[in-house]
């Protein structure tokens, strides 16, 4: 029986990583004239928390400094994001898991200054009030703890679940937890998504192979 489902929401709600991406190109420029790649972001940057993502950019920094940038980018990029949409078929699986009685979180490395300011900008935030943010967690992604967390906010076991992530850390971490995980492929390639272990790879929540999967659980 179907009875939870968990988002990741960068790259997996909506399609927010470009603004990510420009909100730290701009940084560094403005602060170190240092140019920064689409490529590096995806090495250094996507799905990680802020933690770690600083540890990656500036290993001589201290922790001060860290937070100091993490606090800079996230402010930059909300200014970016007044404008999100969600991506497609999003709504209409959130209106079937309401007419269903389908629990729903959101499992996010994203502080929570920006779950609260991206979901609002979705028009989301009534529907999807339960926010676990991996950063106000002793582990986050890739560790499962978020996403263990996740399924005890809804009372729910990992094989009723389905969790929908875009990034390999994430991926890694609702596999972990032992949950059916379906991987958009809005910032990582099929293949590299389905060599981290996703259970399914789609491009949107319209894909019908995803809507059988539902229909499966739900009626199991």
């Amino acid at each position: 029986m179907l009875a939870a489902l968990l988002f990741d929401l960068d790259g997996t709600l909506t399609n927010s990583d470009t603004l990510h991406l420009v909100a730290i190109q701009q940084l560094l420029l403005e602060e170190d004239g240092r140019s920064f790649t689409e490529h590096e972001f995806e090495q250094h940057c996507a799905g990680r928390a802020n933690a770690q993502m600083c540890m990656n950019l500036f290993p001589q920094r201290s922790i001060t400094e860290h937070q100091a940038f993490a606090d800079r980018k996230e402010a930059r990029f909300r200014q970016l994001a007044t404008q999100l949409e969600p991506i497609p078929g999003a709504t209409r699986l959130l209106d079937y898991a309401e007419q269903h009685g389908i629990g729903m979180v959101v499992v996010t490395n994203a502080p929570r200054a920006n779950a609260d300011h991206m979901l609002a900008a979705l028009g989301f935030s009534e529907r999807l009030a339960r926010v676990v943010v991996a950063e106000e967690l002793p582990h986050a992604k890739p560790h499962p703890l978020p996403y263990l967390t996740g399924l005890e906010k809804l009372k729910a076991e990992a094989h009723v679940g389905i969790a929908f992530e875009d990034s390999i850390p994430g991926l890694t971490a609702a596999k972990a937890a032992g949950i059916f995980t379906v991987a958009l492929a809005t910032t990582q390639s099929p293949s590299a998504l389905q060599a981290a272990g996703a259970d399914l790879v789609i491009d949107d929540y319209n894909d019908p192979r995803l809507w059988a999967h539902i229909e499966q659980m739900h009626s199991a």
